[in-house]
């Protein structure tokens, strides 16, 4: 169907704004992206926008030679990939039962989950709670803990339930138990909404640090985000850096802005592989028909 000048001019003036939108999401990054690769007196001169100015690699390498980040980084890697996967499984293993006609107790349990959006575990029981079973100074403190979310559970349960019952009735001729009506058709169909909570799931382990700051002591465990804490707040340390480095090859300003490109760059170059079920998996999740 041919546009006309109208739908034309609108379409234009609607990918307009979104453009100018992105660009104002975009340009931070782009310019503490130059800032890391800038000198350290053009960076503290503010002459740095989003093209480095005096282009050096020496903050990059202080950077990726420091083994303490390293660790951090590689945990908050383990802390993602198997939080993550953990989380997605049980999940699964919640909302199938719940989405089920035939289970009589799914609307009292799902009352008393929906209560639990509502009131949250106050912070000194839920504190104890995680000390008495034994995981302080553990990276299953960071895990454990929140291994369900219940919005996340909620979407994948009303994806199940939008799910036609001549399918389910289909499986069990073929003689499908409830495991493999689950693993073998109900997956392989929620592939969008399992992409969905797989990146809410992932950005919220990539960004730890609540649970971190309140179960982990010991330096050796701390994720990525604890690492960029203390090696922001730890000014006296960075100061030094400054007053060792004799010839200024980088400094305090170029290294906070290469840290925070380490830190969030991976998890963004996520989205790209995802963008395809990301939209799908939401709305399809979030509607029963």
């Amino acid at each position: 169907m041919k546009q006309t000048l109208g739908e034309k001019c609108f379409q234009i003036l609607n990918y307009a704004v979104l453009a100018l939108l992105a660009s104002t999401m975009i340009a931070p990054l782009l310019h503490l992206l130059a800032v890391s690769f800038s000198s350290p007196i053009a960076a503290d001169s503010k002459k740095v926008f989003l093209i480095p100015v005096e282009f050096t690699f020496a903050t990059w390498e202080h950077i990726l030679q420091n083994e303490v980040l390293w660790r951090s980084f590689w945990i908050t890697v383990f802390i993602t990939v198997v939080g993550t996967l953990l989380s997605m499984l049980f999940t699964v293993l919640t909302a199938f039962p719940l989405s089920r006609k035939e289970f009589m107790l799914r609307k009292p349990i799902m009352l008393a989950i929906v209560i639990t959006m509502i009131f949250n575990a106050p912070m000194i029981p839920f504190f104890l709670t995680v000390r008495e079973v034994g995981l302080m100074d553990s990276i299953w403190a960071l895990i454990i803990p929140g291994l369900i979310s219940t919005f996340n559970m909620v979407i994948v349960r009303t994806f199940f339930m939008g799910i036609p019952d001549d399918l389910d009735d289909a499986a069990r001729i073929d003689g499908c138990n409830e495991f493999r009506l689950l693993f073998q058709i109900y997956l392989q169909l929620s592939k969008p909404v399992l992409a969905t909570i797989g990146l809410f799931y992932a950005v919220g382990y990539w960004n730890t640090f609540k649970t971190a700051v309140l179960f982990l002591r010991d330096p050796s465990l701390w994720p990525l985000q604890m690492r960029l804490r203390a090696f922001f707040t730890a000014e006296e340390e960075l100061a030094a850096v400054d007053l060792i480095m004799g010839d200024f090859d980088f400094n305090t300003t170029t290294l906070k802005a290469a840290t925070i490109i380490f830190a969030t760059v991976p998890i963004v170059l996520v989205y790209p592989y995802l963008q395809k079920y990301f939209v799908k998996g939401a709305v399809l999740g979030s509607l029963k028909e």
